[in-house]
């Protein structure tokens, strides 16, 4: 699963027609599920760059209940996703995530990250809830993990390469087409590294979350 990422740099997506393209961006490094992630998506008057809940609430529930993230196995099957991943795709924007192993009783946490350290983008769905001050929100689609991160845990997002995007968030592309992208990462493209339990506490922020510790529980998984 994904519940933990971080934006250090600003996108630098190269999608024709983009709009909203160089919008205002805040480095963060720490972001949690119900706050707000940036993500590329059309929301009705072409694709752009914007905001949305993290946490993607279904139109038509009735609890108002979000989801986090989105089994990629499962996205046809799921009614909570399947119109979303037929009519309404995103790219939510990142360059690392967390993931935790557990050790006895308790859980080390993880920096995950390209080998070349570069932005990219999640495979994401979005939906809309609520007319009055309705909600637009989105998923992060995960997959098996890679073995990289197979030691940490038996999942992980769904990074789409840079050739793959117009394809993702093209509506017309047939969902057998849609599926093929979504498999793990190669292992060769991705690196982690144990950092400080501080990363723990969502209301904690800055760089020295994402700074290599070697002193807590655990070890480094092999690369490669």
């Amino acid at each position: 699963m994904c519940g933990r990422f971080t934006v250090q740099t600003a996108p630098r997506v190269r999608i024709a027609h983009l709009r909203n393209a160089q919008s205002l961006f805040e480095a963060r490094f720490n972001i949690a599920p119900t706050q707000e992630v940036t993500v590329i998506a059309d929301l009705g008057n072409g694709l752009e760059l914007t905001q949305l809940v993290w946490g993607l609430i279904p139109s038509w529930s009735t609890d108002g209940k979000g989801f986090i993230n989105a089994r990629a196995e499962t996205l046809e099957l799921k009614p909570s996703f399947s119109e979303s991943f037929e009519k309404r795709r995103c790219l939510i924007q990142a360059d690392g995530f967390f993931e935790w192993k557990r050790t006895g009783r308790a859980k080390q946490p993880y920096y995950i990250q390209l080998t070349n350290e570069a932005p990219f983008s999640f495979a994401g769905i979005w939906d809309q809830w609520g007319t009055r001050n309705p909600i637009t929100s989105c998923a992060i689609i995960t997959t098996t993990a890679n073995e990289t991160l197979k030691p940490l845990h038996n999942r992980m997002p769904v990074i789409l390469k840079p050739e793959q995007y117009e394809t993702w968030l093209d509506r017309s592309t047939p969902a057998e087409v849609l599926k093929t992208l979504l498999s793990p990462l190669p292992d060769a493209y991705t690196m982690c590294y144990p950092v400080s339990s501080a990363v723990n506490d969502v209301k904690n922020e800055g760089p020295d979350l994402i700074r290599r510790v070697d002193h807590e529980i655990g070890t480094t998984p092999s690369l490669f």
